[in-house]
């Protein structure tokens, strides 16, 4: 069965009206995140940028056309630093106070803007080979086979939850072994990570939230120091204090401005606030996109039987996944360094904050054609999506993800050959308009072929 095509004259009344009303004023993006692409889709429509208001009231520019994406990713005069080229942020207008404001407070690599990016994504990019990642794959397939036996020791018959038991826990084991993250301190991150990505949360949740992150950050950044490994926690780290100890001049001062230049050191709050970035990305992009492409593949089977004849990859899936349901739907937030001319009569003016929707780039039309909607392996540019960023800030962690996605699905199909979805085909999302997946992801297993060893 086909995912269903949902034409825009089909969309919910609701939602027609509040873009009808956005020709006079900014529309609500909506919270919960309800109907991601129904939004996405008018928002292509609408203009090349078209003003949206988001939770806690601020204002933004959100653009959906992918031609219109890939030429601001790589613009000069769009930034990510809200330090620098934000004025409602620079001038306290909008605050740590605001619920979202963790996505533009943190100072690391995804939010630096010309030499400072550079800067900071180095140490970063330096500890996080394309060597290491490919280093993992016996790792990911052992990990992965160990699930597998969990699974086949359930009572068959009974609906499996493959969020909670499988797209999860594989993700948890590689990336908090990969940063040598203690056991103690993985629930805390869990709760933390599940907190960013509520795009609902109120300002006192956010709050609280952010204290909580503070203090499991101090641990295990505490505890890597102590006790130093092979993984990436311990490389930054080791990239930070080697770089202090080198300035020698700075009289060991941690302002929290790293300076610029190969020899800059990262500081304290650089150090922690990459690490955040990197594995809640890396969680979360992960879980996303596993029960995304198990998920488009229990519900169109057709697709599912050209990889099995091998008319497709295992590869191919993950990238249509990857277009069809990018793990991030929405990039929050970048900031015009100066007047952006869109065309078509519209101008995002100097320090407007702008929201780019990955999750319709996938769908354009204008890309991937009348059926952009619908899931195909077979699809000729199912390659051609932005779900990893394009330009300086690509995602670092593409390579592990498209692996983990990829042993996964094929491990999974090849043990659970007669898997199959428990009841409806449409479930639950999560409810966020930021972090794009399946809640929960029940599946009968049905009878299970021989395991590998």
């Amino acid at each position: 069965m086909d995912t269903p095509l949902h034409p825009v004259a089909d969309l919910p009344p609701s939602i027609l009206e509040s873009f009808e009303m956005n020709r006079q004023c900014p529309f609500a993006i909506d919270a919960f995140g309800a109907d991601v692409h129904a939004e996405a889709a008018l928002v292509r429509e609408q203009a090349p940028a078209t003003r949206v208001l988001l939770p806690g009231g601020v204002s933004a520019w959100a653009v959906g056309r992918s031609a219109d994406i890939r030429r601001l990713l790589v613009d000069p005069r769009v930034s990510k630093d809200a330090y620098r080229h934000w004025p409602a942020w620079i001038g306290g207008e909008v605050d740590a106070g605001w619920p979202l404001a963790i996505w533009v407070s943190v100072q690391n690599m995804i939010t630096a803007y010309g030499s400072e990016h550079t800067r900071l994504r180095r140490p970063a990019a330096a500890a996080f080979t394309a060597r290491r990642a490919a280093g993992m794959r016996p790792r990911i397939e052992e990990v992965v086979g160990e699930l597998l036996k969990d699974l086949a020791a359930l009572e068959p018959g009974h609906p499996v939850d493959l969020r909670t038991q499988f797209a999860h826990e594989l993700p948890t084991r590689i990336v908090f072994e990969l940063f040598g993250i203690p056991e103690r301190s993985w629930a805390p991150l869990h709760r933390i990570i599940n907190a960013f990505f509520d795009t609902n949360i109120t300002a006192e949740q956010a709050q609280r939230n952010a204290a909580d992150l503070d203090v499991t950050m101090a641990d295990l950044v505490a505890h890597r120091r102590e006790h130093p490994g092979d993984d990436m926690t311990s490389a930054l780290i080791a990239a930070r204090d080697t770089t202090t100890t080198a300035a020698g001049a700075d009289n060991g001062a941690d302002n929290g401005a790293g300076g610029e230049g190969e020899g800059a050191r990262l500081s304290e709050k650089e150090l922690v606030d990459s690490l955040i970035l990197l594995f809640t990305a890396g969680y979360e992009t992960s879980v996303n996109l596993i029960c995304t492409a198990l998920h488009e593949l229990l519900r169109n089977p057709h697709q599912l039987a050209l990889v099995r004849r091998g008319l497709a990859s295992w590869e191919d899936v993950v990238e249509e996944a990857l277009r069809i349901e990018p793990p991030a739907f929405y990039g929050l937030l970048r900031f015009a360094v100066e007047d952006i001319d869109m065309g078509e009569g519209v101008v995002i003016g100097r320090g407007e904050p702008i929201l780019i929707s990955f999750g319709s780039a996938g769908r354009d039309p204008a890309v991937h054609g009348a059926d952009a909607e619908r899931f195909d392996v077979l699809r000729a540019t199912r390659g051609q999506h932005l779900s990893f960023g394009f330009g300086t800030h690509h995602c670092l962690g593409a390579t592990l993800a498209r692996m983990e996605c990829a042993v996964a699905v094929r491990r999974f199909f090849e043990t659970f050959p007669q898997a199959a979805l428990a009841g409806a085909q449409e479930l639950p999302r999560v409810q966020s308009f930021i972090s794009n997946g399946l809640r929960e992801l029940p599946v009968v297993l049905g009878p299970r072929a021989p395991l590998a060893d």
